[in-house]
């Protein structure tokens, strides 16, 4: 049964995206609540995390409540923190109420600035709503489109941003850059040119001083994406920039493309 705020529409405000590479102690102890709420009992709660962590259960110590629990609560909070997303996608392959599941996880994480969510059993990369609105117009206006290509590269950016412990913050520019430059490439019919290149030579695809815009992505690309300079690579801040605009402008573009019809057939009179 749905509680009281979800039975009539409330919800607590989502909070800023303060936590990517943590697992803070409120989620490690969040977690087995959820799933004795869910009917998992403690034993097959321990089975899992211990099986998660390549351990073994404390069985000649530990048996019985609350030892089994108390158990379950000490490696929940002694793992390292990629390891407690490595449990919730293994807890979503095995529990039966998996859209309760999902949905409660999800709503944690955004009551509590946690910059992931469970999506179909994986734990993805999440951003701001208005970030995420635009990647999610853009993957539906490329499919639309049939640019399936520059639609892919966006999922593969936002599988970069996803990796734990490490995201791949370069690659994940490399292909939110790559799917804009795919789509400009069809565009205006040039599936050789680079973008930086085109952009020069097709200014009126975008608005005026768009292109400038478009040349700068290049350009940070370019030097941030693909050559590292000494400093390190970009932060997850940039990343997500440099998607959200090559994500924005490859959603402009694709509905130019598909408002752009074939002239009629002119027939001569026989």
């Amino acid at each position: 049964m749905k509680r009281f705020s979800k039975r009539n529409g409330h919800s607590s405000s989502e909070k800023e995206i303060t936590t990517r590479e943590d697992a803070p102690v409120g989620l490690r102890q969040f977690i087995p609540q959820l799933l004795y709420d869910l009917g998992l009992s403690s034993t097959s709660v321990r089975e899992t995390i211990c099986r998660v962590l390549r351990v073994s259960p404390q069985t000649q110590y530990n048996w019985g409540e609350p030892n089994i629990s108390n158990e379950v609560r000490e490696w929940m909070e002694e793992c390292e923190w990629f390891y407690i997303y490595d449990i919730i996608e293994r807890f979503h392959q095995t529990i039966q109420r998996k859209a309760e599941f999902t949905e409660e996880i999800n709503d944690y994480f955004k009551a509590n600035g946690i910059g992931w969510k469970l999506n179909n059993g994986h734990i993805v990369f999440r951003g701001e709503e208005l970030f995420e609105d635009d990647l999610g117009k853009a993957i539906k206006e490329l499919g639309e489109a049939k640019l399936h290509t520059a639609q892919n590269e966006i999922r593969e950016a936002i599988n970069d941003l996803s990796r734990r412990p490490n995201p791949d913050i370069t690659g994940a520019i490399q292909h939110g850059v790559a799917s804009l430059e795919c789509v400009a490439r069809d565009l205006v019919g040039n599936n050789k040119i680079t973008l930086g290149e085109l952009i020069k030579r097709n200014r009126e695809i975008v608005p005026p001083t768009i292109d400038i815009i478009v040349e700068k992505i290049w350009g940070f690309s370019s030097e941030q994406g693909r050559h590292l300079r000494e400093q390190g690579e970009p932060s997850y801040e940039e990343a997500e920039l440099m998607l959200g605009l090559s994500a924005s402008i490859s959603t402009y573009l694709a509905k130019k493309k598909n408002s752009l019809k074939p002239p009629p057939a002119v027939w001569d009179d026989l």
